[in-house]
């Protein structure tokens, strides 16, 4: 097996980069359950509808996300069922590790690394 070269592996890192916002991930998870409105978003997450409009757009910029227009409403949803099995495995895997991650001392919740 040749080994990675850093170009092989932009596209997945920026990938987990767009993941890796707590909103952008609350919002893929919510949306892992069906089609939501940025208002719907808004009350189900319980965040400002300027915080959730912005990372649904990055998430759309991403390719993650699609949105379709019902009238003047627009729904989105993931734009890949293969985003729904990454976040399952995500779950499968860190209930499998218990809370290892969480305690990671650079990239657990305490984490001091703000590039993360």
């Amino acid at each position: 097996m040749r080994a990675a070269s850093t170009a092989d592996i932009e596209p997945a890192v920026a990938l987990f980069r767009s993941l890796g916002d707590p909103a952008r991930l609350a919002i893929a998870r919510r949306l892992a359950s069906g089609e939501a409105r940025v208002a719907e978003l808004t009350r189900d997450l319980g965040l400002a509808q300027s915080t959730v409009s912005a990372h649904v757009a990055c998430l759309r910029d991403c390719g993650l996300v699609v949105g379709r227009m019902e009238g003047r409403r627009v729904y989105y949803s993931l734009a890949r069922p293969e985003l729904l099995d990454l976040l399952t495995a995500a779950e499968t895997l860190l209930a499998a590790t218990g809370s290892v991650v969480a305690l990671c001392p650079t990239y657990g919740v305490d984490g001091q690394d703000s590039a993360c």
